[in-house]
């Protein structure tokens, strides 16, 4: 029998409970109240998305690690059973060519092994001293300007632009195109038809921009691929689609974790202290983990299908099911983070999964714990006196794309 959620007092029969869930307004940086009811009551159970299908929702830390690297726990978003996140990512599955994000081995251990050298720590590394200087020009440009802000559109989408343009080799002037294009990409709300248009749009750019990276290579990620393309290890499809989901996964993810992880460190002023007060780098990387794990911004949960039937915790998840994880409700699994609700960011937090876990993890986790690494030890010491410039509920907080955030950050100093 299908595991669900009972609902409240009044009647209602059982039925499987509607996912995703918004966060509650009282408390906009939790998971979801029931999501979490689900890991203490039900932590492998079925749910309801978008189209009625009724995917298994994991909800602990332990049994997430365990299926994400369980090489029955599949990527094939065109398997009937893939619990897309909405009409939009059903529609263009059939379209989008096999990359990183949609592939099981060995394709994507191909895939992988052709874009993953730029993302390694030590060439991540050496792109500390150009992020510093961007976040610096931004603070600088900042203080020169009006008071008070919006910190997301001032300084939270332009660092992450900055830094991923330069790592690509996109040109700058051309961020309003591609934060503007990414978002609509990844916003619910937009019509398919619409979000496939200027996905084209996009991917219709990167090929123009790769050509020409091809013709006159220079020393940045596009070139790498271009050459790559050029030896015949990748097609110059794929690596126009990889430019793409680079680009897109590039910013919106970063900005977010700095405008509601500003938001996060300004509500518990004694976890800010720590981070401000401290010149050890050690710190600050265990700081950003924190954060990274309190806040889990992805909000539609990591989307797999069964290739073979797996028990696992007394549940037979069947070939052909879709499921999905949720990685803040792992997150904040007091088994895995005790007093997890709590941010302590001295907690040793590396454990977290908001990066995914196995085979498919992040591949841009080191730039991103690279660049908040650098805001967070950055903007609060430089702005000491930094606060919000608006009561919390005040705030608008965005549900309608892959990660949630704050519409707008007014801060004052």
């Amino acid at each position: 029998m299908t595991n669900t959620l009972t609902c409240p007092a009044g009647g209602a029969a059982e039925q499987p409970l509607a996912y995703p869930l918004p966060r509650a307004a009282e408390c906009p940086l939790a998971p979801a109240p029931a999501v979490q009811e689900l890991r203490e009551k039900k932590p492998i159970t079925k749910v309801r998305i978008w189209n009625g299908g009724t995917p298994w929702l994991i909800t602990r830390h332990a049994d997430q690690r365990a299926l994400m690297a369980d090489p029955r726990v599949s990527d094939d978003d065109l398997d009937p059973g893939f619990p897309y996140v909405n009409a939009h990512r059903a529609e263009v599955a059939p379209y989008t060519p096999r990359l990183i994000t949609n592939t099981d081995a060995p394709e994507h251990t191909r895939l992988r092994r052709t874009v993953n050298g730029p993302f390694v720590v030590k060439r991540i590394e050496k792109m500390r001293e150009p992020v510093q200087k961007i976040v610096d020009g931004l603070i600088d440009t900042m203080l020169a300007g009006p008071n008070p802000v919006d910190l997301l559109q001032a300084f939270a989408l332009p660092v992450p632009s900055l830094v991923i343009a330069e790592l690509l080799g996109v040109p700058y002037k051309d961020h309003d195109f591609f934060q503007r294009s990414s978002g609509l990409v990844l916003d619910s709300t937009v019509a398919p038809e619409k979000a496939r248009e200027v996905s084209d749009a996009l991917a219709a750019y990167l090929d123009n921009l790769l050509g020409e990276k091809m013709a006159a290579p220079g020393e940045d990620v596009l070139s790498e691929m271009g050459a790559r393309v050029t030896a015949g290890e990748m097609s110059r499809t794929e690596a126009v689609h990889m430019g793409v989901a680079m680009l897109i996964a590039g910013h919106e993810t970063t900005a977010t974790m700095i405008s509601l992880g500003t938001l996060a460190f300004l509500l518990h002023p004694d976890q800010l202290a720590v981070v401000r007060e401290s010149d050890d780098p050690k710190v600050i990387a265990n700081a950003v983990d924190e954060m990274l794990r309190y806040l889990t911004i992805l909000q539609t949960g990591v989307r797999r299908v069964a290739k073979e039937d797996i028990e696992i915790g007394g549940t037979v998840i069947e070939a052909g099911d879709g499921i999905i994880f949720d990685l803040h409700a792992a997150n904040w699994d007091p088994e895995a983070f005790p007093e997890a609700d709590r941010l302590d960011v001295t907690r040793p937090a590396r454990m977290h999964q908001a990066f995914g876990y196995g085979p498919h993890q992040c591949l841009g986790q080191n730039l991103a714990r690279l660049e908040l690494q650098v805001v967070y030890s950055t903007l609060y010491r430089r702005i000491p006196t930094l606060r919000l410039a608006a009561a919390v509920e005040e705030l608008e907080f965005d549900h309608t794309g892959t990660t949630y955030g704050v519409q707008s950050l007014p801060v004052a100093w």
